[in-house]
């Protein structure tokens, strides 16, 4: 389905595994899936169950198998990030038949995060597309370090634009421009998808957004402005990528879905059961969590005004 001037946002949750790759404690699997089950009950149709790494670099991704397993008996776009053929390799196995690929603009980002370099990533990138293409996998390929890398600062357009040209000759179904550390400000944002959809249909374009320094909504906003109508996010503001320093929470979900109804855009999401995802999950880790406008959201269902 196109997004493209639709008066929809369609948001990937990308909490269980985003979201919960760099904590610090072990989550068990039964509360994961406990957590899958109350985003399909909340109306989320794209879902990113897992992460095939190494799971003694990434622990918190060991049951992505079993999530993924049963996330096969809900409706939903299961998705499986991968890095390597390896990867591919298992999450093809377990029943994944939709994959997310990563490939980092920043030299230093990608040996840090993948142990290669960035031409390497490209190549396992494309071989992982004709594999795909080949086995009926739905391939999205994120873009990493978009706008600004931990160890590199600031990321050139046009070195975005040599990596993008690339990816987008392997016809990917999506390609995600990701703020790995949330530096990125609103008129980066704009001016770079303005330069991608000069080179792909604006529906193929995603948004992964961090809140770092509290621009996580002006960018989604920027994004949205711009003609993007697929945004990541995960629930509870969890998240941050554990090899990039400064990698704090991603967008909250419920901030998202909260934006989009005020701006008057569907997504499909039941906010107050959202918010119960969120409580839950609060109750599992034993910390506060939740997006900045939590507050607002709530005062928001009881009034009825959402």
């Amino acid at each position: 389905m196109s997004h493209l001037f639709s008066d929809t946002i369609h948001i990937v949750e990308v909490g269980l595994r985003d979201g919960f790759q760099n904590q610090p404690t072990l989550v068990a699997t039964e509360d994961k899936l406990q957590m899958l089950a109350m985003l399909v009950d909340a109306g989320f149709d794209t879902i990113e169950t897992g992460s095939f790494v190494r799971p003694d670099l990434v622990p918190q991704m060991a049951d992505s198998a079993e999530i993924l397993r049963n996330s096969l008996h809900y409706p939903i776009n299961n998705i499986s990030l991968i890095i390597n053929e390896k990867g591919y390799d298992r999450a093809y196995a377990a029943g994944s038949r939709s994959m997310a690929s990563v490939v980092m603009v920043s030299e230093t980002m990608s040996q840090q995060n993948s142990r290669m370099s960035v031409a390497k990533s490209i190549q396992i990138a494309q071989r992982l597309a004709v594999r795909a293409a080949r086995d009926g996998v739905r391939m999205r390929i994120y873009i990493s370090t978009a706008w600004v890398c931990p160890y590199e600062g600031q990321i050139a357009p046009e070195q975005v634009l040599r990596v993008a040209d690339k990816l987008i000759a392997l016809d990917p179904a999506e390609l995600v421009l990701s703020d790995t550390i949330g530096h990125a400000h609103p008129m980066q944002v704009a001016k770079l998808i303005e330069m991608i959809a000069r080179r792909i249909d604006m529906e193929r374009i995603s948004a992964h957004f961090h809140d770092t320094q509290a621009l996580g909504l002006a960018n989604a906003y920027a994004a949205i402005d711009s003609g993007v109508r697929t945004l990541d996010a995960s629930f509870g503001g969890l998240g941050g990528c554990p090899f990039a320093p400064g990698a704090k929470g991603n967008l909250a979900t419920e901030d998202l879905v909260f934006l989009a109804h005020k701006m008057g855009f569907e997504t499909g999401i039941d906010l107050g059961r959202l918010l119960d995802v969120v409580a839950f999950t609060e109750s599992v880790m034993d910390r506060p969590l939740g997006g900045r406008t939590r507050d607002q959201c709530e005062e928001a269902i009881a009034c009825a005004i959402v």
